[in-house]
């Protein structure tokens, strides 16, 4: 960044270089304190967005009431092994399923850090109380785009998904990385759910009792649902548990079917849905358990 100030000394660019790393969210604070644009555009730093995308992301807020716009994201290492073409099904479905979702509502919960836009004025006011959020006493050092989202949906503010708008990130490509990773994004997932919920329930009630609640509550439950049905059911009370599981291959199979109608090229990542869905059920579901127990650790934990 530095060098390309140097080389570049007739743009008026500021970059702030924190003597002792601060995290994420104060980077972005003092973007938002010094960007002199309407429109924030932010990127996480392992990722990048297509060159034709920064138009795309920022054409919906020629509606004044869209406060937040959020792209489609890749893995740029989809290749590298199993686990990352596992990520690369996993973002199709996380963006163009449950994001796209979302935004036939205009209430994506979530603007991914990894290609967002944000409407400065709406930002601005909120902007202190945001960077100095606490839980449980402690500052929270992540969450950071959900609590930022949830910021730009408590004013009644449109959030939308711009699936044109294409980004690259890269992905945890060790299970150890990603185990870590997924523990931050459920602490994030739990803190800023409850948190909109009140909100949702009193302003969007049929998002809220259509969508938010019973995403919260399955995502709670699953754990012992999985629990009871492959390990309960048949160990103590003689109930296969193919039941069980052919259900959850069965919504594997209408997520596959989705990916191979929207997902334009690559569709040889389409099959990694059901090695995903394999993980969660036997791994990712009690991920949840762990990421409430340590909630109080607020340590960043991907690196």
């Amino acid at each position: 960044m530095l060098r390309f100030k140097k080389e570049n000394p007739h743009l008026n660019l500021r970059i702030v270089n924190f003597k002792i790393n601060k995290g994420k969210r104060w980077g972005m604070y003092y973007g938002f304190k010094y960007a002199k644009g309407n429109i924030i555009i932010q990127v996480d730093s392992d990722s990048y967005p297509a060159k034709s995308s920064l138009k795309k992301i920022v054409a919906p807020f020629i509606d004044e009431n869209v406060g937040a716009t959020v792209g489609h994201t890749i893995p740029s290492n989809k290749d590298k092994n199993t686990l990352t073409k596992m990520q690369m099904a996993y973002y199709f479905v996380s963006f163009r399923a449950m994001k796209a979702a979302e935004s036939v509502f205009d209430t994506v919960f979530c603007c991914s850090g990894c290609f967002s836009a944000y409407r400065k004025s709406y930002v601005m006011p909120k902007l202190e109380e945001w960077v100095n959020e606490k839980f449980m006493g402690r500052n929270i050092i992540f969450g950071d785009d959900r609590a930022l989202t949830n910021v730009i949906i408590r004013q009644k503010y449109k959030t939308v998904y711009v699936d044109e708008a294409l980004a690259y990130t890269i992905v945890p490509d060790t299970f150890k990385k990603f185990i870590k990773q997924q523990i931050r994004w459920k602490k994030g997932w739990f803190i800023n759910s409850i948190r909109i919920l009140p909100f949702a329930i009193k302003n969007e009630k049929f998002i809220a009792f259509t969508y938010l609640i019973p995403q919260t509550i399955i995502a709670l439950a699953t754990p012992f649902i999985a629990f009871k049905a492959l390990f309960i059911n048949p160990l103590f009370l003689g109930i296969s548990p193919w039941i069980y599981i052919l259900g959850v291959y069965l919504i594997s199979v209408m997520l596959y079917m989705h990916y191979l109608l929207y997902q334009e090229g690559e569709r040889k990542y389409g099959k990694y849905i059901f090695l995903w869905s394999t993980l969660n059920l036997t791994l990712l579901s009690y991920i949840i358990l762990y990421a409430l127990y340590d909630l109080r650790n607020m340590s960043w934990g991907t690196r």
